[in-house]
Protein backbone atom coordinates (compact mmCIF):
# COMPACT_ATOMS: atom_id res chain seq x y z
CA UNK A 1 0.00 0.00 0.00
CA UNK A 2 2.91 2.33 0.66
CA UNK A 3 4.20 1.75 -2.89
CA UNK A 4 1.36 3.49 -4.75
CA UNK A 5 -2.07 5.15 -4.55
CA UNK A 6 -4.99 3.28 -3.08
CA UNK A 7 -7.46 1.89 -5.70
CA UNK A 8 -10.99 1.45 -4.44
CA UNK A 9 -12.31 -2.08 -5.26
CA UNK A 10 -15.31 -2.51 -7.55
CA UNK A 11 -18.59 -4.07 -6.30
CA UNK A 12 -17.89 -7.18 -8.42
CA UNK A 13 -14.54 -7.65 -6.75
CA UNK A 14 -16.16 -7.34 -3.35
CA UNK A 15 -18.76 -9.95 -4.33
CA UNK A 16 -16.03 -12.37 -5.31
CA UNK A 17 -14.27 -11.77 -2.05
CA UNK A 18 -17.41 -12.34 0.00
CA UNK A 19 -18.65 -15.46 -1.84
CA UNK A 20 -17.92 -19.13 -1.18
CA UNK A 21 -16.78 -20.90 1.93
CA UNK A 22 -14.84 -17.81 3.11
CA UNK A 23 -17.81 -15.48 2.76
CA UNK A 24 -17.83 -14.44 6.42
CA UNK A 25 -14.12 -13.72 6.38
CA UNK A 26 -14.49 -11.89 3.08
CA UNK A 27 -17.16 -9.59 4.48
CA UNK A 28 -14.86 -8.68 7.36
CA UNK A 29 -11.96 -8.04 4.99
CA UNK A 30 -14.11 -5.91 2.72
CA UNK A 31 -15.31 -3.81 5.63
CA UNK A 32 -11.72 -3.24 6.72
CA UNK A 33 -10.71 -2.31 3.17
CA UNK A 34 -13.49 0.23 2.91
CA UNK A 35 -12.59 1.66 6.33
CA UNK A 36 -8.98 2.05 5.26
CA UNK A 37 -10.12 3.63 2.01
CA UNK A 38 -12.15 6.17 3.92
CA UNK A 39 -9.31 6.91 6.26
CA UNK A 40 -6.90 7.41 3.37
CA UNK A 41 -9.35 9.63 1.60
CA UNK A 42 -9.73 11.75 4.74
CA UNK A 43 -5.95 11.87 5.19
CA UNK A 44 -5.72 13.64 1.84
CA UNK A 45 -7.64 16.58 3.28
CA UNK A 46 -4.90 18.95 4.58
CA UNK A 47 -7.36 20.96 6.65
CA UNK A 48 -8.64 17.84 8.43
CA UNK A 49 -5.42 15.98 9.05
CA UNK A 50 -1.94 16.96 7.89
CA UNK A 51 -2.14 20.57 9.02
CA UNK A 52 -2.89 19.49 12.59
CA UNK A 53 -0.05 16.99 12.99
CA UNK A 54 3.06 17.81 14.99
CA UNK A 55 6.50 16.41 15.70
CA UNK A 56 8.90 15.66 18.54
CA UNK A 57 12.61 15.92 17.87
CA UNK A 58 15.88 16.48 19.67
CA UNK A 59 19.26 14.97 20.36
CA UNK A 60 20.61 12.16 22.53
CA UNK A 61 23.84 13.03 24.32
CA UNK A 62 25.88 11.71 27.20
CA UNK A 63 26.61 13.59 30.43
CA UNK A 64 29.72 15.09 28.79
CA UNK A 65 27.65 16.58 25.97
CA UNK A 66 28.78 14.09 23.29
CA UNK A 67 26.32 12.65 20.76
CA UNK A 68 25.18 9.07 21.43
CA UNK A 69 24.81 7.70 17.91
CA UNK A 70 22.37 4.85 17.28
CA UNK A 71 20.68 5.23 20.68
CA UNK A 72 17.19 3.73 20.62
CA UNK A 73 14.40 6.23 21.29
CA UNK A 74 10.87 5.07 22.10
CA UNK A 75 7.72 7.20 21.90
CA UNK A 76 4.51 6.13 23.62
CA UNK A 77 1.30 8.21 23.54
CA UNK A 78 -0.67 8.49 26.76
CA UNK A 79 -4.37 7.75 27.03
CA UNK A 80 -6.53 10.27 25.20
CA UNK A 81 -3.86 11.31 22.72
CA UNK A 82 -5.71 9.94 19.71
CA UNK A 83 -3.36 6.99 19.29
CA UNK A 84 -3.67 3.79 21.34
CA UNK A 85 -1.29 4.00 24.35
CA UNK A 86 0.07 0.56 23.51
CA UNK A 87 1.26 1.73 20.08
CA UNK A 88 4.92 2.55 20.68
CA UNK A 89 7.04 4.11 17.95
CA UNK A 90 10.77 3.47 17.78
CA UNK A 91 13.61 5.26 16.06
CA UNK A 92 17.41 5.47 16.34
CA UNK A 93 19.56 8.54 16.80
CA UNK A 94 21.72 9.35 13.79
CA UNK A 95 25.50 9.91 13.80
CA UNK A 96 24.96 13.36 15.37
CA UNK A 97 22.67 11.99 18.04
CA UNK A 98 19.55 13.51 16.42
CA UNK A 99 16.14 11.82 16.46
CA UNK A 100 12.66 12.78 15.20
CA UNK A 101 9.08 11.53 15.41
CA UNK A 102 6.68 13.16 12.94
CA UNK A 103 2.97 13.08 12.05
CA UNK A 104 1.96 13.12 15.73
CA UNK A 105 -1.52 13.94 16.98
CA UNK A 106 -2.12 16.55 19.66
CA UNK A 107 -1.67 15.08 23.13
CA UNK A 108 0.90 13.86 25.64
CA UNK A 109 3.76 11.45 25.02
CA UNK A 110 6.37 9.54 27.02
CA UNK A 111 9.92 9.47 25.62
CA UNK A 112 12.45 6.79 26.54
CA UNK A 113 16.05 6.47 25.38
CA UNK A 114 18.29 3.43 25.77
CA UNK A 115 21.83 2.53 24.78
CA UNK A 116 24.18 -0.19 25.89
CA UNK A 117 26.55 1.11 28.54
CA UNK A 118 24.17 3.87 29.67
CA UNK A 119 21.36 4.16 32.20
CA UNK A 120 17.92 4.35 30.61
CA UNK A 121 16.19 7.74 30.71
CA UNK A 122 12.44 8.39 30.67
CA UNK A 123 11.02 11.86 30.02
CA UNK A 124 7.41 12.91 30.09
CA UNK A 125 4.65 13.32 29.72
CA UNK A 126 5.62 15.80 27.01
CA UNK A 127 2.59 17.77 25.86
CA UNK A 128 2.30 18.48 22.14
CA UNK A 129 -0.14 21.03 20.76
CA UNK A 130 -1.81 20.78 17.38
CA UNK A 131 0.72 21.26 14.53
CA UNK A 132 3.49 21.96 17.09
CA UNK A 133 7.10 20.83 16.65
CA UNK A 134 8.74 20.48 20.06
CA UNK A 135 12.41 19.88 20.81
CA UNK A 136 13.29 17.54 23.69
CA UNK A 137 16.97 16.73 24.28
CA UNK A 138 17.79 13.51 26.15
CA UNK A 139 20.90 12.96 28.29
CA UNK A 140 22.16 9.44 28.98
CA UNK A 141 24.44 8.80 31.96
CA UNK A 142 27.20 6.22 31.45
CA UNK A 143 27.09 3.17 33.68
CA UNK A 144 30.53 2.40 35.03
CA UNK A 145 31.39 -1.30 34.93
CA UNK A 146 32.56 -2.79 38.23
CA UNK A 147 36.28 -2.23 38.62
CA UNK A 148 36.46 0.14 35.65
CA UNK A 149 38.64 3.20 36.01
CA UNK A 150 36.99 6.62 36.05
CA UNK A 151 37.51 8.90 33.08
CA UNK A 152 40.18 11.55 33.11
CA UNK A 153 39.33 14.96 34.56
CA UNK A 154 37.56 17.23 32.10
CA UNK A 155 35.87 20.61 32.18
CA UNK A 156 34.92 23.11 29.49
CA UNK A 157 37.89 25.26 30.30
CA UNK A 158 40.37 25.22 33.12
CA UNK A 159 38.77 27.17 36.01
CA UNK A 160 40.11 30.70 36.15
CA UNK A 161 40.16 30.76 39.93
CA UNK A 162 41.53 28.95 42.97
CA UNK A 163 39.84 28.77 46.36
CA UNK A 164 42.81 29.74 48.52
CA UNK A 165 41.19 29.81 51.95
CA UNK A 166 38.30 31.01 54.08
CA UNK A 167 37.70 34.06 56.25
CA UNK A 168 34.93 35.35 58.47
CA UNK A 169 32.60 37.53 56.45
CA UNK A 170 32.62 41.07 57.84
CA UNK A 171 31.10 42.67 54.75
CA UNK A 172 28.89 40.70 52.42
CA UNK A 173 29.37 42.98 49.42
CA UNK A 174 26.62 42.77 46.84
CA UNK A 175 24.56 45.72 45.68
CA UNK A 176 21.72 47.97 46.71
CA UNK A 177 20.27 48.57 50.15
CA UNK A 178 20.62 46.29 53.14
CA UNK A 179 17.14 44.98 52.34
CA UNK A 180 18.32 43.95 48.87
CA UNK A 181 21.45 42.43 50.35
CA UNK A 182 19.50 40.34 52.84
CA UNK A 183 17.22 39.15 50.04
CA UNK A 184 20.25 38.19 47.96
CA UNK A 185 21.71 36.18 50.83
CA UNK A 186 18.38 34.39 51.39
CA UNK A 187 18.14 33.52 47.68
CA UNK A 188 21.70 32.18 47.68
CA UNK A 189 20.83 29.88 50.58
CA UNK A 190 17.64 28.81 48.82
CA UNK A 191 19.53 27.59 45.74
CA UNK A 192 21.03 24.77 47.81
CA UNK A 193 17.57 23.33 48.39
CA UNK A 194 17.17 22.89 44.61
CA UNK A 195 19.65 20.02 44.60
CA UNK A 196 17.93 16.71 43.92
CA UNK A 197 20.44 15.05 46.21
CA UNK A 198 20.74 17.32 49.26
CA UNK A 199 23.96 17.26 51.18
CA UNK A 200 24.29 14.12 53.29
CA UNK A 201 20.90 12.45 53.18
CA UNK A 202 19.01 12.61 56.46
CA UNK A 203 19.26 8.82 56.70
CA UNK A 204 23.06 8.94 56.55
CA UNK A 205 25.16 9.47 59.66
CA UNK A 206 27.17 12.71 59.43
CA UNK A 207 30.18 12.32 61.66
CA UNK A 208 33.96 12.41 61.79
CA UNK A 209 33.91 8.61 61.44
CA UNK A 210 31.91 8.89 58.23
CA UNK A 211 34.35 11.48 56.98
CA UNK A 212 37.31 9.24 57.81
CA UNK A 213 35.81 6.23 56.03
CA UNK A 214 35.09 8.29 52.93
CA UNK A 215 38.62 9.69 52.94
CA UNK A 216 39.96 6.13 53.01
CA UNK A 217 37.69 5.22 50.10
CA UNK A 218 38.86 8.25 48.12
CA UNK A 219 42.48 7.33 48.82
CA UNK A 220 41.85 3.85 47.41
CA UNK A 221 40.05 5.18 44.33
CA UNK A 222 40.99 8.85 43.79
CA UNK A 223 39.24 8.98 40.40
CA UNK A 224 35.79 8.04 41.70
CA UNK A 225 33.70 11.21 41.24
CA UNK A 226 30.84 9.95 43.38
CA UNK A 227 33.13 9.39 46.37
CA UNK A 228 34.50 12.94 46.07
CA UNK A 229 30.96 14.33 45.85
CA UNK A 230 29.79 12.40 48.91
CA UNK A 231 32.85 13.53 50.83
CA UNK A 232 32.03 17.12 49.85
CA UNK A 233 28.53 16.68 51.30
CA UNK A 234 29.98 15.39 54.57
CA UNK A 235 32.63 18.14 54.82
CA UNK A 236 29.98 20.83 54.35
CA UNK A 237 27.80 19.24 57.02
CA UNK A 238 30.75 19.14 59.41
CA UNK A 239 31.47 22.84 58.85
CA UNK A 240 34.53 22.41 56.64
CA UNK A 241 33.57 24.49 53.57
CA UNK A 242 37.11 24.74 52.19
CA UNK A 243 37.49 20.97 52.09
CA UNK A 244 33.90 20.64 50.79
CA UNK A 245 34.35 22.96 47.81
CA UNK A 246 37.56 21.21 46.79
CA UNK A 247 35.81 17.83 46.86
CA UNK A 248 32.88 19.22 44.84
CA UNK A 249 35.34 20.66 42.32
CA UNK A 250 37.20 17.36 42.00
CA UNK A 251 33.92 15.47 41.49
CA UNK A 252 32.83 17.89 38.76
CA UNK A 253 36.18 17.69 36.99
CA UNK A 254 36.12 13.89 37.04
CA UNK A 255 32.47 13.73 35.96
CA UNK A 256 31.02 17.07 34.82
CA UNK A 257 27.44 15.93 35.36
CA UNK A 258 24.60 18.38 35.93
CA UNK A 259 24.37 17.55 39.63
CA UNK A 260 28.09 17.84 40.33
CA UNK A 261 28.43 21.16 38.49
CA UNK A 262 25.35 22.51 40.21
CA UNK A 263 26.55 21.57 43.69
CA UNK A 264 30.00 23.02 43.01
CA UNK A 265 28.52 26.28 41.76
CA UNK A 266 26.03 26.68 44.61
CA UNK A 267 28.72 25.90 47.19
CA UNK A 268 30.75 28.80 45.78
CA UNK A 269 27.64 31.00 45.74
CA UNK A 270 26.72 30.18 49.34
CA UNK A 271 30.17 31.24 50.51
CA UNK A 272 30.13 34.53 48.62
CA UNK A 273 32.57 33.54 45.87
CA UNK A 274 30.37 35.32 43.36
CA UNK A 275 32.65 35.50 40.32
CA UNK A 276 33.75 31.84 40.50
CA UNK A 277 30.13 30.78 41.12
CA UNK A 278 29.07 32.67 38.00
CA UNK A 279 31.83 31.00 36.01
CA UNK A 280 30.92 27.46 37.09
CA UNK A 281 27.16 27.97 36.70
CA UNK A 282 27.66 29.57 33.29
CA UNK A 283 29.67 26.54 32.20
CA UNK A 284 26.99 24.29 33.65
CA UNK A 285 24.23 26.11 31.75
CA UNK A 286 26.12 25.79 28.50
CA UNK A 287 26.65 22.10 29.07
CA UNK A 288 23.09 21.46 30.28
CA UNK A 289 20.95 24.11 28.56
CA UNK A 290 17.74 22.39 29.69
CA UNK A 291 18.58 22.52 33.40
CA UNK A 292 16.10 24.85 35.09
CA UNK A 293 17.86 24.86 38.44
CA UNK A 294 21.24 25.67 36.87
CA UNK A 295 19.71 28.77 35.25
CA UNK A 296 17.99 29.74 38.50
CA UNK A 297 21.26 29.53 40.45
CA UNK A 298 23.04 31.48 37.71
CA UNK A 299 20.36 34.16 37.95
CA UNK A 300 20.95 34.44 41.71
CA UNK A 301 24.71 34.71 41.15
CA UNK A 302 24.25 37.55 38.67
CA UNK A 303 21.78 39.30 41.00
CA UNK A 304 24.23 39.04 43.89
CA UNK A 305 26.80 40.74 41.68
CA UNK A 306 24.39 43.58 40.92
CA UNK A 307 23.55 42.60 37.34
CA UNK A 308 19.75 42.61 37.35
CA UNK A 309 19.55 42.34 33.54
CA UNK A 310 21.58 39.12 33.48
CA UNK A 311 19.66 37.81 36.47
CA UNK A 312 16.27 38.32 34.82
CA UNK A 313 17.60 36.86 31.57
CA UNK A 314 18.66 33.65 33.32
CA UNK A 315 15.45 33.33 35.36
CA UNK A 316 13.36 34.16 32.29
CA UNK A 317 15.11 31.43 30.30
CA UNK A 318 14.46 29.00 33.17
CA UNK A 319 10.75 29.83 33.21
CA UNK A 320 10.54 29.51 29.41
CA UNK A 321 12.10 26.03 29.57
CA UNK A 322 9.41 24.75 31.93
CA UNK A 323 6.55 27.28 32.20
CA UNK A 324 4.69 25.12 34.73
CA UNK A 325 7.61 25.01 37.18
CA UNK A 326 7.02 27.63 39.91
CA UNK A 327 10.67 27.85 41.04
CA UNK A 328 12.00 30.45 38.56
CA UNK A 329 8.96 32.68 39.14
CA UNK A 330 9.33 32.50 42.92
CA UNK A 331 12.98 33.59 42.74
CA UNK A 332 12.14 36.36 40.26
CA UNK A 333 9.21 37.53 42.37
CA UNK A 334 11.36 37.66 45.50
CA UNK A 335 13.86 39.87 43.68
CA UNK A 336 11.09 42.10 42.36
CA UNK A 337 9.68 42.81 45.82
CA UNK A 338 12.85 44.65 46.92
CA UNK A 339 13.58 46.50 43.68
CA UNK A 340 12.20 50.07 43.36
CA UNK A 341 10.91 49.60 39.81
CA UNK A 342 9.78 46.67 37.69
CA UNK A 343 12.65 44.52 36.47
CA UNK A 344 12.80 44.29 32.68
CA UNK A 345 10.69 41.32 31.59
CA UNK A 346 9.36 40.56 35.07
CA UNK A 347 5.79 41.72 34.41
CA UNK A 348 5.40 39.36 31.45
CA UNK A 349 6.91 36.35 33.24
CA UNK A 350 5.06 36.88 36.53
CA UNK A 351 1.85 37.51 34.61
CA UNK A 352 2.29 34.12 33.00
CA UNK A 353 2.85 32.61 36.47
CA UNK A 354 -0.49 34.02 37.64
CA UNK A 355 -2.21 32.81 34.50
CA UNK A 356 -0.82 29.27 34.72
CA UNK A 357 -1.39 28.96 38.47
CA UNK A 358 -4.41 31.16 39.26
CA UNK A 359 -4.94 29.49 42.65
CA UNK A 360 -1.38 30.16 43.81
CA UNK A 361 -1.39 33.04 46.31
CA UNK A 362 2.25 33.98 45.65
CA UNK A 363 1.68 33.95 41.89
CA UNK A 364 -1.04 36.59 42.27
CA UNK A 365 0.97 38.56 44.83
CA UNK A 366 4.18 38.72 42.79
CA UNK A 367 2.29 39.68 39.63
CA UNK A 368 0.55 42.47 41.55
CA UNK A 369 3.90 43.77 42.84
CA UNK A 370 5.43 43.78 39.36
CA UNK A 371 2.42 45.63 37.92
CA UNK A 372 2.49 48.15 40.76
CA UNK A 373 6.16 48.88 40.11
CA UNK A 374 5.90 48.85 36.33
CA UNK A 375 5.94 52.64 36.09
CA UNK A 376 8.57 53.00 38.79
CA UNK A 377 6.03 53.49 41.60
CA UNK A 378 4.33 51.32 44.15
CA UNK A 379 1.06 51.76 42.28
CA UNK A 380 -0.53 53.58 39.42
CA UNK A 381 -3.33 55.21 41.37
CA UNK A 382 -6.36 57.22 40.36
CA UNK A 383 -4.33 60.43 40.76
CA UNK A 384 -2.32 59.36 37.73
CA UNK A 385 -5.42 58.81 35.64
CA UNK A 386 -4.94 55.06 35.52
CA UNK A 387 -7.68 53.76 37.77
CA UNK A 388 -7.94 50.55 35.74
CA UNK A 389 -4.32 49.66 36.40
CA UNK A 390 -4.74 50.38 40.12
CA UNK A 391 -7.92 48.30 40.26
CA UNK A 392 -6.11 45.38 38.61
CA UNK A 393 -3.35 45.51 41.23
CA UNK A 394 -5.91 45.66 44.03
CA UNK A 395 -7.87 42.71 42.62
CA UNK A 396 -4.75 40.56 42.43
CA UNK A 397 -3.76 41.42 46.01
CA UNK A 398 -7.27 40.72 47.29
CA UNK A 399 -7.22 37.38 45.50
CA UNK A 400 -3.83 36.58 47.05
CA UNK A 401 -5.02 37.17 50.63
CA UNK A 402 -8.20 35.27 49.84
CA UNK A 403 -6.11 32.27 48.83
CA UNK A 404 -3.69 32.69 51.75
CA UNK A 405 -5.11 34.78 54.63
CA UNK A 406 -1.71 34.69 56.37
CA UNK A 407 0.16 36.35 53.49
CA UNK A 408 1.11 39.49 55.38
CA UNK A 409 3.17 40.90 52.50
CA UNK A 410 0.02 41.16 50.36
CA UNK A 411 -1.80 43.12 53.10
CA UNK A 412 1.22 45.42 53.28
CA UNK A 413 0.98 46.11 49.53
CA UNK A 414 -2.75 46.76 49.87
CA UNK A 415 -1.99 49.32 52.58
CA UNK A 416 0.56 51.03 50.32
CA UNK A 417 -1.98 51.11 47.49
CA UNK A 418 -4.68 52.68 49.69
CA UNK A 419 -2.21 55.19 51.13
CA UNK A 420 -1.28 56.40 47.67
CA UNK A 421 -4.96 56.88 46.94
CA UNK A 422 -5.28 58.93 50.13
CA UNK A 423 -7.64 56.37 51.68
CA UNK A 424 -5.85 56.17 55.04
CA UNK A 425 -8.63 54.44 56.96
CA UNK A 426 -8.43 51.43 54.63
CA UNK A 427 -4.64 51.66 54.60
CA UNK A 428 -4.47 51.50 58.39
CA UNK A 429 -6.80 48.49 58.43
CA UNK A 430 -4.63 46.69 55.85
CA UNK A 431 -1.42 47.46 57.77
CA UNK A 432 -2.96 46.22 61.01
CA UNK A 433 -4.00 43.00 59.28
CA UNK A 434 -0.45 42.53 57.94
CA UNK A 435 0.92 42.87 61.49
CA UNK A 436 -1.71 40.48 62.85
CA UNK A 437 -0.86 37.63 60.45
CA UNK A 438 2.93 38.14 60.25
CA UNK A 439 5.29 36.25 62.58
CA UNK A 440 6.40 38.18 65.65
CA UNK A 441 9.78 36.56 66.16
CA UNK A 442 12.80 37.17 63.99
CA UNK A 443 13.41 33.79 62.37
CA UNK A 444 15.77 32.46 59.71
CA UNK A 445 13.20 33.04 56.94
CA UNK A 446 11.95 36.43 58.14
CA UNK A 447 11.56 38.97 55.38
CA UNK A 448 11.12 42.68 55.94
CA UNK A 449 7.30 42.65 55.93
CA UNK A 450 6.73 43.30 59.62
CA UNK A 451 9.48 45.87 59.89
CA UNK A 452 8.22 47.88 56.90
CA UNK A 453 4.58 47.57 57.95
CA UNK A 454 5.18 49.30 61.30
CA UNK A 455 6.96 52.14 59.49
CA UNK A 456 4.16 52.52 56.93
CA UNK A 457 1.53 52.41 59.66
CA UNK A 458 3.35 55.17 61.53
CA UNK A 459 3.21 57.31 58.38
CA UNK A 460 -0.51 56.66 58.00
CA UNK A 461 -1.19 57.63 61.62
CA UNK A 462 0.90 60.78 61.11
CA UNK A 463 -1.21 61.73 58.08
CA UNK A 464 -4.43 61.30 60.08
CA UNK A 465 -3.08 63.40 62.97
CA UNK A 466 -2.67 60.59 65.51
CA UNK A 467 0.88 61.42 66.57
CA UNK A 468 0.86 59.20 69.66
CA UNK A 469 0.16 56.04 67.69
CA UNK A 470 2.62 57.19 65.04
CA UNK A 471 5.40 57.37 67.65
CA UNK A 472 4.47 53.95 69.04
CA UNK A 473 4.72 52.39 65.58
CA UNK A 474 8.03 54.14 64.88
CA UNK A 475 9.47 52.69 68.10
CA UNK A 476 8.29 49.19 67.15
CA UNK A 477 9.87 49.70 63.73
CA UNK A 478 13.15 50.74 65.32
CA UNK A 479 13.23 47.68 67.57
CA UNK A 480 12.45 45.30 64.71
CA UNK A 481 15.03 46.95 62.45
CA UNK A 482 17.67 46.44 65.12
CA UNK A 483 16.73 42.77 65.57
CA UNK A 484 16.71 41.98 61.86
CA UNK A 485 20.06 43.72 61.42
CA UNK A 486 21.57 41.72 64.27
CA UNK A 487 20.10 38.51 62.84
CA UNK A 488 21.54 39.25 59.38
CA UNK A 489 24.97 40.02 60.82
CA UNK A 490 24.92 36.83 62.90
CA UNK A 491 24.12 34.70 59.85
CA UNK A 492 26.90 36.41 57.91
CA UNK A 493 29.40 35.61 60.64
CA UNK A 494 28.29 31.98 60.54
CA UNK A 495 29.04 31.75 56.82
CA UNK A 496 32.74 31.43 56.11
CA UNK A 497 33.62 33.42 53.02
CA UNK A 498 35.98 31.92 50.44
CA UNK A 499 39.23 33.72 49.64
CA UNK A 500 39.63 33.53 45.86
CA UNK A 501 42.74 33.89 43.72
CA UNK A 502 41.85 34.72 40.10
CA UNK A 503 44.25 33.36 37.51
CA UNK A 504 42.92 35.71 34.86
CA UNK A 505 40.69 38.37 36.37
CA UNK A 506 39.31 39.64 33.07
CA UNK A 507 38.08 36.25 31.90
CA UNK A 508 36.85 35.22 35.33
CA UNK A 509 34.96 38.41 36.05
CA UNK A 510 33.21 38.72 32.72
CA UNK A 511 31.56 35.38 31.87
CA UNK A 512 28.58 35.65 29.58
CA UNK A 513 25.29 33.86 30.19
Amino acid sequence: MEGGPFVKPTPQELIRVTSGRFARTGIYVAACVLAVAGALAQSKDPAANAASLGALEGSVRDSAGRAVANATVFLQPTAGTGTPPAQIQTTHADSLGAYRFSALSEGAYILRAEMSGYARIIVGPVRLASSETKKVDLTLTPVKAPGAAASAPEFFDEPQFTVAGVTQATSAGGHGSDTVLRTTEALARATVSLSKEPAASSTAMTSAATEASLREAVARDPKDAELHHRLGDIEEKLGNPLEAVREYQRAAELDPSELYLFDWGTELLTHRALEPATEVLTQGSRRFPKSVRMLVALGVAWYARGSCDHAVQSLGSASDLDPGNPTPYLFLGRMQTVEPTALEGSVERLGRFAQLQPDNALANYYYAVSLAKESGKQSAGAEDGDAGHSARVEALLQKAVGLDPKLGAAYLQLGILYSQRGDFSRAIAAYQKAIEVSPEEVGPQLDQTLEETHYRLAQAYQRTGDKTKAQEELELHRQLAMKTKEDAERKRREIQQFVILLRDKNSASQPQP
